[in-house]
């Protein structure tokens, strides 16, 4: 008996359009290998590397991890339409997330690879060399926009460095063979305006908080989804996202007024290339 192809869905395109293209080759649509719900529409979305799988019935429309050797069961992400909105949204949390996870796990597999090889560290190597050169990716797509970094080794992996247009630095650093990087900011309040609504959760996902400080309530105010974590600090973020903190450099500021120009520190961690590229153009 033949099986039938399982019909396309109608959002993979243009869910497929809003993923960044990685050195030049764009996502694909292809047909899904399996139907994960009987009367559903599901389609493979893929960049030769990973891949997601998005399936709609009636107006739900679900994205999941194409993880090899699982068969997909849970979504990873769940919109309740298909209109472009609820598109984009789908398409934030696979940067913020589901890519992330993806990469992760390749690169778990390259990790284990390399411990069980017998030049381990030659293999160890090879990884660091692969996140360089994603960071050398993102370096020329800063390039393109307009910024100047300037690459450098860090105790535990390749930085890349620049300097924003309000005079803030900004830095991308690889710890280890762990597959995300960190993006870490140093500089005026100011100059995490533009970034902390791409970089933040959504703020239908916070959860409201007292500021007790003159620093927090000053941030707390402008980005609900922050919470904060001491009198000099806020955090945010949490399973399954990008997380981290914002703080004064020095704790002999906080009795110093808080203004837009009040110089701080930011970490923003676990983040997926995918994601820097797609947000580059708020980060100068």
């Amino acid at each position: 008996m033949t099986v039938p192809p399982v019909a396309h869905a109608t959002t993979a395109a243009p869910l497929a359009a809003l993923l960044p293209a990685r050195q030049g080759k764009a996502w694909k649509v292809d047909p899904a290998p399996y139907g994960i719900r009987n009367i559903a529409t599901a389609s493979r979305i893929t960049d030769g590397r990973r891949a997601l799988i998005v399936v709609e019935e009636g107006n739900r429309v679900e994205l999941f991890a194409d993880r090899p050797d699982d068969f997909a069961i849970t979504p990873d992400a769940v919109a309740a339409s298909t209109d472009p909105a609820s598109v984009a949204a789908l398409a934030a949390r696979a940067l913020r997330w589901i890519l992330p996870g993806l990469d992760a796990g390749l690169m778990r597999t390259a990790t284990e690879d390399a411990a069980n090889s017998a030049d381990g560290l030659e293999e160890c190597r090879r990884v660091l060399h692969h996140k360089g050169t994603v960071l050398t990716e993102f370096g020329f797509h800063l390039i393109d926009q307009g910024a100047h970094p300037m690459p450098r080794e860090g105790g535990n992996g390749p930085v890349l460095e620049w300097t924003a247009a309000s005079g803030a630095e900004w830095a991308v650093s690889s710890h280890g063979v762990g597959a995300n990087f960190s993006l870490v900011y140093e500089g005026p309040l100011s100059g995490l305006y533009g970034a902390l609504p791409v970089l933040l959760p959504p703020l239908d996902t916070h959860t409201a908080s007292g500021a007790s400080s003159a620093f927090a309530r000053h941030l707390v105010s402008r980005f609900p989804q922050l919470q904060p974590a001491d009198d000099d600090m806020v955090e945010f973020g949490g399973h399954h996202d990008i997380g981290g903190w914002i703080a004064l450099p020095e704790r002999a500021e906080l009795g110093a007024p808080v203004s837009d120009a009040t110089r701080v520190c930011a970490e923003f961690g676990l983040v997926g290339i995918d994601f820097l590229l797609a947000v580059t153009t708020h980060l100068l």
